[in-house]
């Protein structure tokens, strides 16, 4: 990701600072939605890039359950890229059986914060678990009832390794929820607007004021993405 990143902008965000190892502080921020207060901590100086924040397209997915009273009760649910885990957390709070996932070095910190937020008693709901976009996709079950991202269409050159993986995890009867900040340099509305639609239906469900973030809607139309591949293989 080649923008800086934005501040947390939840109304009661109050960082604390303590000190991790040597070379790593945790930094954490509160936020509240649905009813629950969060306390996401966030790992400094271990070399997590982009998933050592909060970003402002995960808190507008968080928002977005809020306003829409959504209840994941009894639900399938799985999230990309989660970074902090925030995403995923809260929609194991309203019930979810969610299996939160990023790549492995990011796992640590999503653990951490699963152990602050979800009480014991519902933690048999909750798996976290390495996914590598293009690579780990077949390792999971094909049938989820939702599929959870925010900001994870930032690097154009792993789209297609997150539309297979999106694939895969999914049926027709799958809702998909990303949550995505636009900027100028990734392609991310070539994303949402030409390359996601060949495989799936894609509809706005929210937006900022100033539409920087959108909420999409996806569904699967059935088409499989290896089909196109397959016609123009020569023969062996």
């Amino acid at each position: 990701m080649t923008t800086a990143p934005h501040q947390e902008s939840s109304g009661d965000d109050v960082p604390t600072m303590k000190k991790h190892s040597s070379t790593c502080y945790i930094r954490q921020n509160n936020f509240e939605f649905c009813g629950y207060k969060l306390k996401i901590a966030r790992i400094l100086g271990a070399d997590l890039g982009v998933s050592a924040y909060v970003w402002d397209s995960g808190i507008a997915l968080c928002r977005y359950f809020e306003k829409e009273k959504i209840n994941f009760t009894g639900r399938k649910v799985i999230e990309l890229g989660a970074g902090t885990g925030i995403v995923g957390i809260l929609a194991a709070l309203l019930g979810g059986n969610v299996t939160i996932t990023d790549k492995p070095n990011c796992l640590m910190q999503i653990r951490n914060n699963v152990y602050i937020n979800i009480p014991p008693v519902c933690r048999n709901r909750l798996k976290v678990r390495p996914l590598v976009w293009g690579e780990d996709q077949f390792n999971f079950p094909t049938d989820y009832d939702f599929i959870l991202g925010s900001d994870i269409v930032y690097r154009f050159d792993a789209y297609a390794d997150l539309i297979d993986t999106l694939h895969q995890l999914c049926s027709e009867h799958t809702t998909i929820y990303l949550a995505t900040e636009f900027r100028t340099d990734n392609q991310s509305m070539t994303f949402h607007d030409v390359l996601i639609t060949e495989y799936f239906n894609c509809s706005v469900v929210d937006s900022s004021n100033n539409r920087a973030i959108i909420v999409y809607k996806i569904s699967k139309i059935g088409t499989n993405p290896y089909e196109s591949e397959a016609a123009i293989a020569p023969e062996l």
